[in-house]
């Protein structure tokens, strides 16, 4: 029983842990440029020593648990907006801003211009240029972006916007919002990534999908709790009826 307790103890938090997952992707529904994350599971066994080899054992101390996330890179739908300093990504890339904490990636290119007339994103970070270290000056006037990136205000190229792309197994870290951190290496000047302007990402997260899968998770948390109920009922009666005859 001790066994069934813990393996009810161990599905109930990686329930949760992803519920929170899932909860999350929902919040962040209509976040611009936001990847959405998908959970995975594995089997831990909660042995040791020469009692691993017996097969009622492998069964019953087999406890489910919360691998970890992992970011569903897929594209969300690209929306125009008419604004000129609205970007869309069509490929793999990702824009490059100067944080507090750093070099950080995105999707989101919805940008402004500072006060300090240079490009930045909604939350004032620094949109990083071609070089990697500096920003982009855009003079007043009328702005335009080609799909290289390339900066152009009043006639005159003021700049050109970094975009990088990651390998395949690159460990890309979700730091709230649409906002990325990466390994410093990783990144490589962007090849199959081209801009649209005037047009922005939308989520990759599907309304009813995710609820569909918040509900799902949901459903399954509950029924650990019912299950937890159960043996507490049960270490009760044991507590009551049982121990006292002993």
């Amino acid at each position: 029983m001790d066994s069934g307790f813990y393996a009810a103890c161990a599905g109930l938090r990686a329930q949760s842990q992803a519920l929170e997952v899932a909860a999350h992707n929902l919040a962040n529904l209509n976040t611009v440029g936001y990847r959405g994350q998908q959970t995975s599971f594995q089997s831990l066994l909660a042995l040791a020593g020469s009692a691993a080899g017996n097969v009622l054992n492998y069964t019953i101390n087999n406890f489910g648990v919360l691998e970890g996330s992992h970011l569903d890179m897929s594209a969300g739908n690209l929306e125009n907006t008419g604004n000129p300093l609205d970007l869309g990504l069509q490929g793999p890339g990702f824009f490059v801003v100067k944080t507090d904490r750093g070099t950080r990636y995105t999707r989101d290119g919805s940008f402004r211009v500072s006060r300090a007339g240079q490009l930045t994103t909604a939350a004032g970070d620094l949109v990083l240029a071609e070089d990697g270290k500096t920003g982009i000056r855009v003079p007043s006037g009328p702005v335009s972006i080609s799909s290289d990136g390339t900066v152009s205000a009043n006639g005159a190229i003021t700049g050109r916007i970094r975009l990088v792309e990651f390998p395949p197994d690159t460990k890309l870290v979700p730091e709230g919002g649409a906002l990325l951190a990466a390994p410093d290496s990783s990144p490589r000047p962007a090849k199959k990534t081209s801009l649209q302007q005037g047009a922005l990402e939308s989520s990759n997260v599907e309304a009813i999908r995710g609820t569909v899968a918040l509900i799902g998770v949901q459903r399954q948390a509950e029924m650990m709790q019912r299950v937890l109920s159960m043996f507490h009922s049960e270490f009760n009666r044991i507590a009551a009826v049982d121990l006292p005859h002993v």
